[in-house]
């Protein structure tokens, strides 16, 4: 029998006070890693909805040495769906906190009713919740499909979840729901967290592009980006969404290139969607060197395969990580978006285009035209920062 659900603001209130305890008793705790294999590596990729998170999160879901989730704060906005995303920074903080720590109990204040591994948001692209001690459809070497994966092990305990966690030297967790890194700060300095982040950005024109494509499946997200006390937006004909995930990620990037706190040195990498579709083994390289893991021969040919495929995916597969020509799919907005909603575009995130490396176009014909590239040098030379990011007022 499931257990009354609260209303969001009495949910909200609970958890507030809870998270706070919380965080006074865990956080005098360090906890063991592995045997055998040194400190425990936290990885959060940090992006936003459509940036190619989900694949990101795949990269290192598919390393035999990492237990990865995606998005786990999708619950906590689930159950305070009316909450703003500011408001709400604290009690994902939370969760992420406690997941990284493998404290699986975190999930009572938002699963009361929970039974099976696949009460947990996308469980089945977790490698590690397909693979022992949860479920024996593929062993840790494999390369694991969410197909094969979800018939077979949907009716596994929930409490092996944190049993796998407690094995693996990485625990990674993707999530979309920060917008500053400042709520992040606490989770930096923890001296029992060893953690890493990987901030992902995309052009936001082709962020818009895959946006209009799944309006429906991010119409309750949006509505909390905007605060509206729970009204569901799909419709968004001002761009004020796209806006906001402009803004924030030149909030993240400021905060950790333009005179950063002591205790992020070496510990955030940017990388832009694009580079990793133009050379995605290279980068990849960077990113499993950045976060203490190695590149496997199998795990090499997985990735190859999954980036060279034939064309951008089908829209069915927007939120699955399949086989495609990934610099097809970087480039597809030149030739499906009008030019008059890209001039909206460059015009309302002017300032993230120019910190993030993304040249704009001034007419349909700079738009259509492949051999113009549209994606600046890489490094630190390139960023500018004062004149592209005034504050601008919240939404």
């Amino acid at each position: 029998m499931r257990l009354p659900r609260f209303s969001s603001t009495v949910m909200l209130s609970l958890l507030m006070v809870q998270t706070g305890i919380l965080v006074f008793l865990v956080s005098r705790q360090v906890p063991s890693s592995p045997a055998g294999l040194g400190e425990r590596v936290h990885v959060l990729v940090l992006s936003s909805w459509r940036s190619g998170s989900s694949f990101v999160g795949q990269l290192f879901s598919q390393h035999p040495d990492v237990f990865y989730l995606m998005e786990p704060a999708w619950h906590v906005w689930d159950a305070l769906s009316q909450g703003s995303a500011p408001a709400l920074h604290m009690a994902v903080r939370d969760l992420i906190r406690s997941v990284f720590l493998c404290d699986m109990d975190v999930f009572d204040a938002y699963l009361p009713w929970r039974r099976n591994i696949s009460d947990l948001f996308q469980w089945a692209v977790s490698r590690a919740l397909c693979s022992p001690p949860v479920c024996d459809a593929f062993a840790r070497g494999n390369i694991s499909s969410e197909e094969v994966c979800k018939p077979l092990c949907a009716t596994r305990p929930f409490g092996l979840a944190q049993e796998a966690c407690s094995s693996y030297s990485h625990v990674v967790l993707k999530e979309v729901r920060f917008f500053n890194l400042q709520v992040l700060y606490p989770l930096l300095s923890d001296p029992a967290l060893n953690l890493r982040i990987v901030h992902l950005v995309r052009d936001p024109r082709a962020v818009l592009r895959s946006r209009e494509q799944t309006a429906k499946a991010l119409a309750r997200d949006n509505g909390i980006v905007l605060g509206t006390n729970g009204t569901w937006v799909e419709a968004d004909p001002r761009l004020r969404v796209v806006s906001e995930v402009c803004r924030s990620h030149v909030r993240i990037a400021e905060a950790a290139l333009h005179k950063p706190p002591p205790f992020l040195q070496d510990r955030y990498r940017l990388v832009r969607y694009e580079d990793l579709a133009r050379d995605p083994l290279t980068v990849i390289r960077e990113l499993y060197a950045f976060t203490g893991l190695g590149l496997t021969p199998q795990l090499q040919t997985w990735i190859h395969n999954i980036t060279h495929g034939s064309g951008p995916g089908a829209r069915r597969e927007a939120f699955k990580t399949t086989s495609r020509d990934a610099l097809s799919v970087s480039q597809a907005w030149r030739h499906t978006l009008p030019f008059a909603k890209i001039r909206q575009v460059q015009e309302l995130c002017g300032g993230a285009l120019q910190l993030l490396g993304y040249r704009s176009v001034h007419s349909e014909l700079e738009q259509r035209d492949l051999s113009l590239d549209l994606l600046l040098p890489r490094g630190m030379d390139s960023f500018k920062w004062a004149s592209s990011t005034e504050k601008q007022p919240e939404s």
